[in-house]
């Protein structure tokens, strides 16, 4: 058995902070996306539970054939802990290229993928967005929305007032753009075009209603991702048009806001699309302006691996990184 030595690179969180680029990120999910991604290239998270914690892995293959890779999720909600790896592995040599904190990827391609959800469902060329929520997930999603070059004015709502006044005001003094604190959410979505659903309610409950719906709306929800979480009411997810989805099996089997419709007795399976059918357009998500579409993302690994694997070439060209003094061994067998 021949084996083999090598160096692998490591990113730290703070240098990961330096190379995401947002527009880098975008078009390279965005291409990503356009490309034909085959299911066992993208399978099923798993997840192993504790008493209180947990470990999922995402793995995908990367369309760019450069690389494959995994995110690991350490979690401990009892605790309120939680640590992400990702780890890349060249296609053609099986060598450990990089490992890489995970920590910020998450949020940076979460929002990322949201923008180019956004970029292809939006009815008009300029919208006017509702942020609900003000963590890092939302300010995620619009410096995304930002770099698409799309945004007309903002309504950002949380249900602290100082957390949405705070929102409001880094933003307004870093893009210059109209943005408003509004004291409620049906406030924030009153006229908006865009609603980027952020945020899980105290109770667990939704935090959008579908009274709050217009002819075009497109809504974007990102934060209930697990059986016991909502984030949409059943009425939302029946009168969307389409709800287009990054991992359409989990949205529709593991999502509370799923679940909740079919508890109601709703069957929305035959409305489920994919992202990537979307991008590529095997699918015409919009097929008239007053269309209501929703883009459901619980996360994928696709979305993980396509911006690792630009971070690490950005690392490269921009000297951002440690070479590890070992390795492990890649064996001939």
């Amino acid at each position: 058995m021949n084996q083999s030595l090598h160096t692998t690179v490591f990113i730290n969180d703070e240098n990961v902070g330096r190379l995401a680029n947002w527009a880098d990120v975008i078009a390279a999910l965005t291409h990503a996306y356009a490309q034909d991604v085959t299911a066992t290239m993208v399978p099923p998270r798993t997840m192993a539970r504790g008493d209180g914690f947990w470990l999922r892995s995402l793995c995908a293959v990367s369309p760019s054939k450069e690389y494959m890779g995994c995110k690991l999720i350490a979690a401990s909600p009892k605790n309120k802990k939680a640590s992400y790896l990702i780890s890349l592995f060249d296609q053609d040599t099986m060598r450990l290229a990089a490992l890489i904190d995970g920590n910020r990827i998450t949020d940076i391609r979460t929002a990322a993928s949201s923008a180019v959800a956004v970029n292809a469902l939006a009815a008009d060329a300029k919208f006017k967005i509702a942020i609900l929520g003000s963590s890092s997930v939302a300010r995620g999603h619009l410096h995304a929305l930002y770099a698409t070059g799309r945004i007309e004015s903002v309504r950002v709502y949380s249900p602290t007032p100082e957390n949405r006044e705070k929102f409001a005001h880094d933003f307004s003094e870093l893009y210059g753009i109209d943005i408003e604190a509004v004291s409620s959410p049906e406030e924030a979505v009153q006229d908006s075009d865009v609603v980027v659903c952020a945020s899980r309610s105290r109770d667990g409950g939704p935090v959008f209603k579908a009274e709050w719906l217009k002819p075009g709306m497109t809504i974007v929800s990102v934060s209930s991702t697990l059986p016991e979480q909502r984030e949409l009411d059943v009425e939302t997810m029946q009168r969307a048009t389409l709800i287009v989805a990054d991992m359409p099996e989990e949205v529709l089997h593991e999502t509370g806001d799923a679940l909740a419709v079919k508890a109601a007795g709703d069957d929305i399976e035959n409305k489920i699309v994919s992202l990537g059918d979307v991008i590529s357009k095997k699918i015409i998500a919009r097929q008239n302006p007053d269309d209501i579409l929703i883009y459901k993302s619980v996360g994928s690994a696709l979305q993980d691996i396509v911006t690792a694997e630009m971070l690490l070439r950005n690392a490269r060209t921009a000297s951002l990184f440690q070479d590890m003094t070992e390795s492990i061994v890649t064996i001939d067998r």
